[in-house]
Formats: structure tokens, C-alpha cells, sequence
């Protein structure tokens, strides 16, 4: 069913929208080769190719659509080592060591930013600002308090406090000065610029579809081009190659996203995160003279699962009961994986590798913890071991027991989704009832199709089937794609890959006679 009633703001992030010029970089159209291969122009694999150039290597990027296009330009931009409850979390499940480590790397990546801008003279809206984890329930008091022990202990500059600058009341919060946040896109394309100044090359439009490891590796792309490069870097977000069973520890979410003008007079100074209400996420950017631009998130949801077009509305009602803001300017959705542990694989793809390297699982922290990749990464290729490498190792499986019932848990979902939803009756009997500018999975012919309807009427066809590990897809009506609930993998109406794992489209179906 088509929702009644149109959602709030323009369908594009404030990033994206406010960056407008497309970039331009050319496809790989010859074979290559490189030092340094790295697959995936976000922020992890941007700033990972930018400090290898910095040590004088060759570095190639290449990216599936557009750099900093992908979840780097649908992110919240906050750039702050507090990560809502990870210390307290850290030191009991590990040990007090780990978390000072998590601690140390994390704000090591937020003065890097500051470094960085400083150093290239980039115009990206940086502020810093405190970052606070905070609580309007009485009841979670005591965890807010651990957690100040527990990131005071690991050397931040956290406090505990019950007064804040949010125009409504709170039981509690933990407070780290010298956080800070930006304009992602503005900060990544510059950095981009710098990258091919130093000698790196981008391709745009070049997705990696093969990884042959050995020295040298080669990363075959889909138009069969072949990279040949003494060690590769996957920062796919997802991995596209699955090397280190990532894919049995990673947690896909979605989470959506609103933003309106807000007085500049009145707007909250900080940057602030709850686990109430669904989670729910505050900070501002510059908007003009009298403004700022209120951004909050939250509604967190499995892909191909879930209510967007809701989620989106109780985002805007939570928004304006508790901010005097404008009409609501801009919505989008961010995605992003939680690894079972909780802490981000950085480093060495699997206990075999020598020259592959992986970047991925920052659990909505992608900002800080890319930044954080791009070091080590860039530490660990130059023969370098940061002291926190054994933390961020995908290898750590030292830690399976403690992982067990988060994997375990996520093994359970996959296997649901991919059993059950072959079982479930869909909403539709046939193409025909699906009405204009919705989608359905259908059984045409003893296979189930994917099928859009556009606003004129016409159906759009595709396998029902993602091209990862074969999962049924399911429509997100509010950002009209198609959904892997397993991994995380979506898809445009016309069964083009917007987002990994997958790397192969979805198969274009007839349905003319169903």
C-alpha cells in the first residue's frame, strides 16, 4: 500500500543535498598496477589510501558508485570517542587495558581530524563540542555512572551531570569535552583532492566483483579489469569478500534520520545520544546567519524489515515536542553493522592473510572509527603495530565464548528470514494488485519476482532472490529499494546494487503475464 500522506522534508541528506556537484572520477578501463589496492571510497577507505600515500606508496581507490556518496553521506558527522556505554561495556566483558586502548584510539582520531583539516586548510564546518550520553529515566542512573568510572578510567575527560543544554529535563548524563563534528562530504572531498595531489588514483564506477590473494593479489572489477597490488584494503562498509567470517558477525541496521531549522540562539551547543525511545540522536550544523539545523536520529531498524514511512513520523513527533524547530527540511536513512562483540574488525582480513586487510563493524561510529582504520590500516602495510591493533583484530576469536550468544542470535535471524520468509504469504496474489508507486514480492510462473509499480502504472520486475547468499528481498517504501533482511544488501527498483555485500544486480524478470 502506498502511504496516504506524504513524509516530512526532502528525500536526500543535508550532506548530500548541500554538496550538490557530483564528482567525476574516471572508471578503471585498463588493467593497473598499484602498492596499495583499497576497496571502498568512504570514509575508512578514503582516509586509509590518504595515510598510505602519506608513506609514499601507490594507492588506488575504487568505488562500486560515487566516494563519499555511500553511508559516508548519510551519516550524523559526529566525530567523538563516546561511544553511549562502550567503556563501562569494555572493561567487563574484556578488561579495564582494552577500554583505555578503545579510548585512546578513538580520540586519537578526533584530534586526526582537527590535524588534518588544520594541516589542508579544509573548509568543512568542523566544531568541537561535547558529546554526551544521557538518560531521562531515573532508572538508568547507576549504568550512566559506570560509565563515567569506566571512560575516566580509560583517560577521557568524562564527568557526570544532570544539567544539560536540551530544553528538557534529564535524570543524568555522561559528559567528554573536546569532541567534535563536520560536514562529512566537505571533508572527505577535499581530502579526496589531496589524495590525487600526493599521486593516488580514484575509479568511480568500478565495482571490485573478485579477490585473489598471494603476492601480489589481484582484485578483478566488473568490467574485467584486472588491480594488481601488493596489498589490498576491502572498506566496503560490508565486506564484499567474506574472509574472516565477518558475515556471522555483523549486524546490519538501518536507522533513520530528520533534520529542521532551529533558532541559532537556542540551539543545544552539544552532541547527545539516549538508548531510550529507540534510541534517539541530537546534534546541529551551521545552517545561515539566524540558524542552525537540528539533526536527530534514531527508529532503528533491520533492512527489508520494519515501518520507515512510521518510523519517520514518530521521529517528527518526538522532534517538535521537544524543539521549537521549522518545517521539517531534510529526511534520510544511515546504515550501518554492530559487530557481535561490539568493537570494530580493523586489520588483517583472516589468520591466513598477509597482504589483505579489512575495515568494517563501527556500530553508527563509523566517523571516528574510520579515521581510526585509516591509521592502523595505514600502520600495519608500513610494518608498524599500533598498540591497539589486537584490539580492532578480525582474528580475535580468543573472544568466541563472549561472542557466542550475539552470534549465535544473529545466525538464528539469517535463518528465519531465509526459511520463513519462503513460507510467508505475501500481501498480493498478483502483479495487478499492486497498486502505483509500491512493491511486492509476487509468484509469477513458480517464482517469486520483486515487483515495483511506478507512478504511471508500469511494473518493474526483478528476482526476488539477493544475489549474495540468497535471501528474499523485501520494499522499503519510504526510500523505494529493495532490502536484504540478512546481510544488509539493497537494491534499486531496477535491481541495481545500491549497497553491499552483493555485487551482482538483481535478474530483471518478465511478469507480462502475471
Amino acid at each position: 500500500m502506498t502511504d496516504p500522506q506524504p513524509l516530512p522534508g526532502a528525500d536526500e541528506s543535508f550532506w548530500m543535498a548541500t554538496t550538490a556537484d557530483a564528482t567525476r572520477h574516471p572508471a578503471l578501463t585498463k588493467d593497473l598496477t598499484v602498492d596499495v589496492a583499497v576497496l571502498g571510497g568512504g570514509i575508512a577507505g578514503l582516509s586509509t589510501a590518504w595515510e598510505l600515500a602519506g608513506t609514499g606508496r601507490t594507492v588506488a581507490v575504487l568505488e562500486a558508485d560515487r566516494i563519499a556518496a555511500g553511508v559516508t553521506g548519510y551519516t550524523t558527522a559526529k566525530v567523538s570517542a563516546l561511544h553511549t556505554l562502550v567503556y563501562d561495556r569494555l572493561r567487563r566483558t574484556r578488561d579495564e587495558e582494552s577500554a583505555r586502548l578503545y579510548a585512546q584510539s578513538q580520540q586519537g582520531a578526533v584530534e586526526r581530524v582537527a590535524e588534518i583539516v588544520a594541516t589542508l586548510g579544509i573548509d568543512c564546518d568542523l566544531e568541537r563540542a561535547p558529546a554526551y550520553t544521557y538518560a531521562v529515566d531515573p532508572g538508568a542512573v547507576p549504568g550512566l555512572k559506570a560509565e563515567r568510572e569506566a571512560a575516566a578510567a580509560a583517560g577521557l575527560a568524562a564527568t557526570y551531570v544532570e544539567r544539560t543544554d536540551l530544553p528538557y529535563e534529564v535524570s543524568g548524563a555522561v559528559r567528554v569535552d573536546g569532541q567534535a563534528q563536520f560536514h562529512p562530504r566537505k571533508y572527505l572531498l577535499a581530502l579526496a583532492d589531496d589524495l590525487r595531489a600526493r599521486g593516488g588514483l580514484i575509479f568511480e564506477r568500478t565495482r571490485a566483483t573478485g579477490l585473489s590473494e598471494g603476492s601480489p593479489c589481484r582484485v578483478t572489477v566488473e568490467s574485467g579489469h584486472t588491480v594488481t597490488a601488493g596489498d589490498v584494503v576491502v572498506a566496503t562498509h560490508f565486506p564484499v569478500f567474506d574472509r574472516a567470517l565477518a558475515f556471522a558477525r555483523l549486524s546490519p541496521h538501518r536507522e533513520l534520520v530528520i533534520a529542521a531549522p532551529i533558532a541559532a540562539g537556542i540551539a543545544p551547543t552539544g552532541m547527545y545520544i539516549t538508548q531510550e525511545e529507540g534510541k534517539r540522536s541530537v546534534r546541529t550544523a551551521p545552517l545561515d546567519d539566524d540558524h542552525r539545523l537540528l539533526i536527530v536520529t534514531g527508529e532503528s531498524f533491520t533492512p527489508g524489515t520494519g515501518d520507515p514511512h512510521g518510523g519517520f513520523r514518530r521521529l517528527d513527533t518526538w522532534m517538535r515536542a521537544r524543539f521549537p524547530v521549522g518545517d521539517t527540511a531534510y529526511r534520510w536513512a544511515a546504515q550501518d553493522n554492530e559487530t557481535s562483540d561490539t568493537v570494530p574488525l580493523v586489520g588483517p582480513f583472516h589468520a591466513g592473510s598477509r597482504h589483505t586487510y579489512v575495515a568494517t563493524g563501527f556500530g553508527g561510529w563509523g566517523m571516528s572509527g574510520g579515521v581510526m582504520a585509516g591509521g592502523l590500516l595505514a600502520a600495519l602495510i608500513d610494518g608498524h603495530e599500533p598498540p591497539w591493533a589486537g584490539l580492532y583484530d578480525p582474528r580475535r576469536w580468543k573472544s568466541t565464548v563472549r561472542e557466542a550468544p550475539a552470534l549465535l542470535k544473529q545466525q538464528v535471524e539469517v535463518g528465519r528470514h531465509f526459511v520463513g520468509d519462503r513460507l510467508r504469504t505475501t500481501h498480493v496474489d498478483s502483479v495487478a494488485e499492486i497498486p502505483p508507486g509500491s512493491g511486492a514480492v509476487v509468484r509469477v510462473g513458480g517464482r517469486r519476482c520483486a515487483v515495483y509499480r511506478d507512478a504511471d502504472g508500469v511494473a518493474r520486475a526483478v528476482s526476488a532472490r539477493c544475489t549474495h547468499l540468497g535471501c528474499l528481498v523485501a520494499f522499503n517504501d519510504a526510500e523505494t529499494a529493495w532490502e536484504c533482511p540478512c546481510h544488509g544488501s539493497r537494491f534499486g527498483v531496477d535491481g541495481a546494487v545500491l549497497q553491499g555485500p552483493a555485487v551482482r544486480p538483481l535478474e530483471k524478470r518478465d511478469v507480462s503475464g502475471g
